[in-house]
């Protein structure tokens, strides 16, 4: 069973619509896949009309979060959240809120690239982004049309849009304690998002805590963490209880991760649904669809005449 748990389309920062993202998954003979675009949900209608047969859906979400270090400041986390309640009104405010900043710093950004002489327009970004929730991977790929940079990926550095950079603007963000908190409060299955990944990562002693919070995983299996960290969360996720998994946080031609090339243990999946109680998963055909055996002539209708042998 192949089971990937991170995938992004462009409800939010991905470049695949969730039709797309669907094909694609079909196409790399994955049998689970989890849609988690960045602090929306935007994109699971889409994706559920396009599933085919042999395919089963994860409704999921991507929360941008918070972490306090002990130097005094903040740095940013991801926590993937799965099989929540949709309608929660309590994550929906949070959600809505960080959406809304995105907004705000991302035109807060793009005037600061004009005032470093780089000519990106806010039309230009609007454009790429679509109806997703803009971010900064919207603003480097405006960035490589306007040939500021050569790829969107030369957009992530100091002297650009990369964390502390001269253009970057924060932004709202849940502290993940409270994220925690509020994925498991709608239903849902928290799990910290690639706790190694540079820029992102996460200490032990946190994790710890989170653990004793109410997270219940940690995405071992992602594309940033060599043979060496993943024997390291592995462990750790051993001695906290937690369980392991994995995915390959594509976000199509952006990063071009490939789907299923990072994949969850089938063992963890099977954890995930016992511990949800605020979402289901969408198999493409429902189980109570699916007859216990071949029909024969006398349980078909009048009407339908049997294949000739």
């Amino acid at each position: 069973m192949r089971i990937d748990l991170h995938v992004h389309s462009n409800a939010s920062d991905g470049t695949d619509a969730p039709a797309e993202v669907i094909r694609r998954a079909s196409a790399a003979a994955l049998d689970i896949l989890a849609l988690t675009d960045h602090d929306t949900q935007a994109g699971i209608a889409r994706a559920r009309d396009a599933l085919p047969p042999g395919l089963t859906l994860v409704p999921g979400m991507e929360l941008s979060c918070t972490l306090d270090v002990p130097d005094g400041s903040q740095r940013s986390v991801h926590l993937l959240a799965y099989l929540f309640a949709p309608d929660d009104p309590a994550l929906a405010t949070e959600t809505t809120r960080i959406r809304d900043d995105r907004l705000y710093r991302a035109q807060g950004m793009v005037a600061r690239l004009n005032e470093l002489g780089a000519p990106v327009t806010w039309e230009q970004v609007t454009r790429i982004a679509g109806d997703a929730v803009v971010g900064r991977p919207h603003i480097a790929r405006a960035m490589a049309e306007a040939r500021v940079v050569a790829t969107p990926a030369d957009a992530f550095t100091g002297e650009w849009i990369a964390d502390g950079g001269r253009a970057f603007v924060d932004r709202y963000a849940i502290p993940v304690d409270r994220a925690v908190a509020l994925i498991r409060a709608a239903g849902g299955v928290p799990v910290l998002a690639h706790p190694r990944s540079p820029g992102y990562e996460v200490p032990d002693e946190v994790i710890a805590r989170l653990a004793a919070a109410g997270l219940t995983g940690l995405e071992v299996n992602h594309p940033d963490h060599d043979s060496a960290q993943r024997d390291l969360l592995t462990a750790l996720c051993a001695s906290l209880g937690l369980m392991v998994t994995g995915g390959s946080d594509d976000h199509g031609s952006f990063n071009n991760s490939g789907l299923g090339r990072e994949t969850t243990p089938p063992e963890s999946y099977e954890r995930l649904l016992s511990l949800a109680h605020g979402d289901t998963p969408v198999p493409a055909v429902p189980p109570e669809a699916i007859p216990t055996q071949v029909p024969g002539p006398e349980d078909l209708p009048p009407d339908v005449i049997p294949p000739q042998r």
